[in-house]
């Protein structure tokens, strides 16, 4: 087992709001708590102080965890009293590069390892969440095979979530798979079999809408995506990504991430489902290529709040 502390367009966006469907109408606005948006931030964190002050500054309600080594006490309960005190919340701790599926054994043993210290900081900062990817057969770590959606794929996913989550045993952080659409898990009835099959209460489940959409059929309906995702994995929800997705002309299906507003992603439905939940499921921008791509997201995202009646955590930049 491993040592805890050593391991360590604003038009088609207002039509989209409009065509959401009828479950937005069902929903008690009373039990919509204020959603916490956040994106990466494009300065050091060597300032634990200055590092969330400017967080919220940009009107952040969450963030992602900067680089912070495990072996690090002072600076973890520096950066963590900052974030407290900002009225923020530590969203997840990306576990990104290492391959759970490598084929030589030694090197994925290895990469359980690296993950689980990823684990142990996620809760050692009460993180929402350690989120990695399932790996992949091929030979990097996040490409196609066609081994990656396999039984023996499943399988191996299963052993190795529960190695990482019985290594480290989080009280707070929970253990999740970025949705993939050609690694596990796929679809969310692939990420509910994962869910019974780990059989651990430190396992929870990471959205990413964009991610799990690999088909013309996902594509124009994603809304009823968004519904199946909610209805079937809601409990286990703990945090989520954000961009859009549009369809290239191309000779054959073409997907490209783009900002939010400029795509066919239902938001306003994903928000939606989002501040119904009975916790706090921070939804995180990603894959911008600029700071103002990330802004242009965050003020697409509040616009749409405000039509679907969605409150924000320092949306106006004070605590909320």
């Amino acid at each position: 087992m491993l040592n805890r502390r050593k391991v360590l367009k604003t038009m088609a966006f207002g039509a989209i709001a409009a065509s959401s469907g009828a479950w937005l109408h069902a929903a008690s606005s009373s039990s919509k708590r204020p959603l916490r948006v956040g994106a990466p931030l494009s300065f050091p964190a060597t300032d634990p102080i200055a590092w969330a002050n400017k967080a919220r500054e940009q009107r952040n309600g969450a963030v992602y965890a900067p680089g912070i080594s495990l072996d690090d006490r002072d600076y973890i309960r520096a950066i963590v009293a900052a974030v407290k005190e900002n009225g923020l919340i530590f969203a997840e701790v990306g576990s990104w590069g290492p391959n759970l599926l490598d084929a030589d054994t030694s090197v994925r043993a290895k990469n359980i390892t690296a993950i689980a210290e990823g684990l142990a900081l996620a809760d050692e900062i009460d993180a929402r969440c350690c989120v990695a990817l399932s790996g992949s057969y091929a030979e990097r770590w996040n490409d196609p095979h066609p081994k990656n959606v396999s039984e023996e794929a499943f399988e191996a996913t299963v052993e190795n979530a529960r190695k990482i989550i019985d290594a480290v045993r989080p009280k707070r952080a929970k253990f999740a798979f970025e949705m993939m659409g050609w690694t596990l898990p796929d679809s969310p009835d692939s990420q509910l079999k994962l869910i019974k099959a780990v059989d651990r209460e430190g396992f929870g489940v990471h959205v990413d809408i964009c991610n799990l959409i690999n088909s013309p059929d996902k594509f124009w309906n994603n809304t009823r995506l968004i519904n199946e995702v909610f209805d079937k994995l809601g409990q286990w929800i703990v945090a989520a990504h954000a961009k859009d997705l549009r369809w290239l002309r191309s000779a054959n299906i073409h997907f490209d991430e783009c900002v939010i507003g400029e795509g066919s992603i239902d938001f306003a439905t994903y928000m939606q489902r989002l501040v119904a939940l009975d916790r706090d499921a921070p939804l995180m921008i990603e894959h911008m290529k600029s700071a103002e791509e990330y802004e242009h997201c965050r003020e697409k995202i509040f616009e749409l709040g405000k039509i679907e009646g969605i409150d924000f955590v320092h949306h106006n930049n004070h605590l909320s």
